[in-house]
C-alpha cells in the first residue's frame, strides 16, 4: 500500500507540474465558459449518486462562478442551499489536496460523497497510462481527508 501511494504522489506531483497554471487560474476549477464541474449538476450527485449533465438552461451564479443543473428542481434546491451542494476544495481533485497541498483540476465523473461532502477526483491518461485518483485516495481515506482540510485552509487564507 505504502509503495502505491508514493507512486499515486509523484504521479499527482508530476501533473502538478504540468497544470501548474490551473492553481493561479482563480479560486474555482472551471471551464473556459466559468462553469464548475464542466456542467455537471451538483445537486445529482447527492439525488441520483451519478454524474449528470447539467444545461445551460437551469444555471446559477454561486461565489463569482456558474453552475448548471439537470433540472429546475435541482436549480431551485441548489438556490435554496448551494452550500450543501457546492464541491470540496472547489472542485479540484480531494487526493491532490491531501496528499500535495495542489489544486489540480479534477473530472465531474470521478466522484464521492465523503462526510456529506461532494469530492471529485482527477481520473484521466497520465504518461501513457490510466490514473484514477480516487483509488489511492481509498487506500488511506480517514489521513488524506485531515490533510486535505488542512491544506485547504491554509490555501485559502
Amino acid at each position: 500500500m505504502i509503495r502505491h501511494y508514493a507512486l499515486a504522489a509523484t504521479k499527482v506531483f508530476a501533473l502538478l507540474l504540468l497544470t501548474l497554471s490551473s492553481a493561479f487560474a482563480g479560486g474555482w476549477n472551471t471551464n473556459k465558459d466559468n462553469v464548475v464541474l464542466d456542467g455537471y449538476d451538483v445537486v445529482a450527485y447527492r439525488t441520483t449518486d451519478q454524474a449528470v449533465k447539467g444545461s445551460s438552461q437551469y444555471a446559477s451564479q454561486y461565489d463569482g462562478v456558474k453552475f448548471y443543473f439537470s433540472s429546475p428542481e435541482n436549480l431551485a434546491a441548489f438556490e435554496k442551499d448551494p452550500k450543501h451542494y457546492v464541491p470540496k476544495y472547489h472542485g479540484y481533485c480531494a487526493f491532490a489536496m491531501g496528499a500535495k497541498n495542489a489544486k489540480v483540476p479534477a473530472n465531474a465523473d470521478t466522484f464521492k460523497l465523503y462526510n456529506g461532502e461532494l469530492l471529485v477526483f482527477f481520473n484521466d491518461e497520465y504518461d501513457g497510462q490510466k490514473f484514477n485518483t480516487k483509488i489511492p485516495w481509498n487506500d488511506d481515506e480517514k489521513k488524506l481527508y485531515s490533510k486535505a482540510e488542512s491544506n485547504w485552509k491554509t490555501m485559502n487564507k
